[in-house]
């Protein structure tokens, strides 16, 4: 369930509460009881609280969001701009062949951290378009989308590039 700011949500522990802030893998949510807590988007306790005598022609600030979302990346190239760790700017990786009669290559760390952020971006827009997917059932979507977290997973070694720690990949949590 993809939601955006300002839609009202009911929790099992913690009740009623209304989203404040949406990140990469969870929702800010301000509990009337519990104050601000952050809970994981895939939380099974979060049930949208779809108002009563709501006519088809109104749309929520979370639909809204949703197209626009789903227009902009469908129809441009451009990717949210994500800030390479201090450390790293002007940096070189340098991937050297055990065979020292090779030659090794030179690759500034900038390029290779624009690549993996556009990996994540366009894994973003697949996840995406396999929850909005009409023809496929709501097991193949979960069955999908274990794949992507996985991938997710994989790319946890190179969190070591961002600067913000929302920015960082998310595979799947231990105990979950």
């Amino acid at each position: 369930m993809l939601l955006g700011v300002g839609t009202r949500l009911q929790h099992t522990q913690y009740g009623p509460g209304v989203i404040v802030a949406v990140r990469y893998a969870t929702y800010l949510i301000s509990f009337i009881h519990h104050g601000i807590k952050e809970v994981e988007k895939t939380d099974t306790g979060l049930d949208e609280i779809i108002p009563e005598n709501v006519t088809a022609e109104l749309e929520t600030v979370s639909d809204v969001e949703k197209s626009l979302l789903k227009i902009l990346r469908m129809w441009s190239d451009v990717s949210e701009i994500v800030p390479l760790g201090e450390r790293w700017k002007g940096g070189t990786m340098i991937l050297q062949p055990a065979d020292k009669n090779q030659k090794g290559k030179e690759i500034p760390v900038d390029v290779f951290f624009h690549k993996i952020v556009m990996l994540r971006d366009r894994l973003r827009v697949m996840e995406q378009q396999i929850n909005a997917h009409k023809l496929l059932s709501d097991e193949e979507k979960v069955n999908l989308q274990q794949y992507i977290t996985r991938i997710y997973g994989t790319l946890t070694t190179f969190n070591v590039l961002f600067r913000d720690k929302e920015h960082w990949f998310v595979g799947e949590k231990s105990g979950d």
